[in-house]
């Protein structure tokens, strides 16, 4: 049951929130145990909603970073997570917060409890609360977790922001040639008709398109409706996915940004978790599940099998093109000098800056490229709407 409390702290300040407990009575206890003196407290009549807000990653980033400031004062889990609770405004996190608070208070591992919500705190997460429990280092943890969700966070937003220019172009691309071909041109049609010339073959092929999308227009539509549920469909699948991903990592000029995304984001994760005692099957275990592409998860799962069998990372990763030969260069150093989550963690920052760098670089390209085409279609409409007039003009 979710019950509505409005409380006084030792300080004198006022507390109010919800909190989930059995009974009115365990409510009411499990306030005076936090130390609470209950002014207020009764049954909450809202029940769950229908559409529960969402959490982002940017709060699941600032949370981590004051549990980490908190513990790392002395403060103990529980009551930074009560803290936390208090000071919540979303309420999907604020009852995310609370669970984990009694869970912690009922004697239960961090790392467990986290482990139930696993939409808000992933593998990677979890397995680095899990290895921070085991040396008694928590909140140096919970401070790397949040600058490692942090690069993770301004890498996807960048590569969001690269992309969003050429869709952007395309939608007004698309938009502008159909208003163009739907309407401005068969207004042109009857004149063209009507005087009997022979019209040029530019202009012959824009009205007979024109014609094809006024006449079966519901066939366009149910066209694109179609390829939008077979792309929605089709990554699901396995075939789909495959040929997705080999896309992503294979196409022009995007194709190298997302490789070294790809990578960046791998390595990253592997550095941070070696770094942070886990061990390494598991850490490449997990490298291969955030890699976000099919053809890098089974590389990584490869290096994982290869590793028990006892090779070393470079010797499994050379020769194979997913990854640059200069990175397995440095992977092998790292294992030459046992300090390889120290080599990683490096090559993970360089990496970062080149993400930085194939993104502009792409968008450079992609920008005049985007420009030339849409050029190219609207003055080929309206050079189709041109040459006939111009001939009409010269007839007597």
């Amino acid at each position: 049951m979710s019950y509505q409390y409005r409380v006084r702290d030792p300080m004198g300040k006022v507390h109010e929130g919800t909190l989930e407990a059995a009974s009115l009575e365990e409510a009411g206890q499990q306030l005076r145990r936090d130390g609470f003196h209950v002014l207020e407290l009764e049954e909450s009549d809202a029940g769950e909603p229908l559409f529960p807000a969402r959490v982002s990653k940017s709060e699941i980033i600032y949370t981590t970073s004051q549990l980490a400031i908190m513990v790392d004062t002395g403060i103990t889990l529980a009551a930074a997570l009560s803290g936390m609770v208090d000071q919540e405004q979303n309420p999907t996190l604020r009852k995310v917060l609370g669970e984990l608070k009694e869970a912690v208070e009922g004697g239960e591992d961090f790392s467990t409890a986290l482990a139930r919500h696993p939409k808000l705190f992933d593998k990677t997460y979890v397995s680095l609360v899990r290895a921070s429990e085991a040396t008694g280092s928590l909140g140096t943890m919970l401070e790397r977790i949040a600058t490692y969700l942090r690069k993770e966070l301004e890498t996807r937003g960048k590569v969001r922001a690269a992309m969003a220019y050429p869709g952007v172009m395309m939608v007004l691309a698309t938009a502008v040639t159909i208003f163009l071909l739907t309407y401005i041109l068969p207004k042109f049609t009857p004149l063209f008709k009507s005087k009997g010339t022979q019209l040029p073959k530019p202009t012959v092929f824009m009205m007979a398109v024109s014609d094809v999308i006024l006449q079966h227009w519901y066939l366009w539509l149910a066209g694109v409706v179609a390829l939008a549920a077979t792309y929605f469909i089709g990554r699901r699948t396995g075939p789909g996915r495959r040929f997705l991903d080999w896309l992503k990592i294979s196409f022009p000029i995007i194709g190298p940004t997302f490789r070294k995304v790809t990578i960046s984001r791998s390595i990253r994760t592997l550095g941070t978790m070696l770094s942070s005692g886990v061990p390494m099957l598991d850490a490449l275990k997990l490298c291969g599940e955030v890699a976000g592409n099919y053809y890098y998860e089974k590389l990584w799962q490869e290096v994982r099998d290869q590793v028990t069998a006892g090779k070393r990372i470079c010797e499994v990763l050379e020769g194979n093109a997913l990854f640059p030969r200069v990175l397995i260069q440095m992977i092998a150093c790292g294992e030459e000098t046992a300090r390889l989550d120290y080599v990683l963690e490096r090559v993970s920052t360089y990496y970062d800056q080149e993400v930085e760098t194939a993104i502009k670089t792409a968008t450079s390209m992609i920008e005049p490229i985007m420009i030339s085409a849409m050029g190219v279609v609207v003055g080929g409409i309206g050079l189709a709407l041109l040459l006939p007039i111009f001939s009409l003009s010269k007839q007597p």
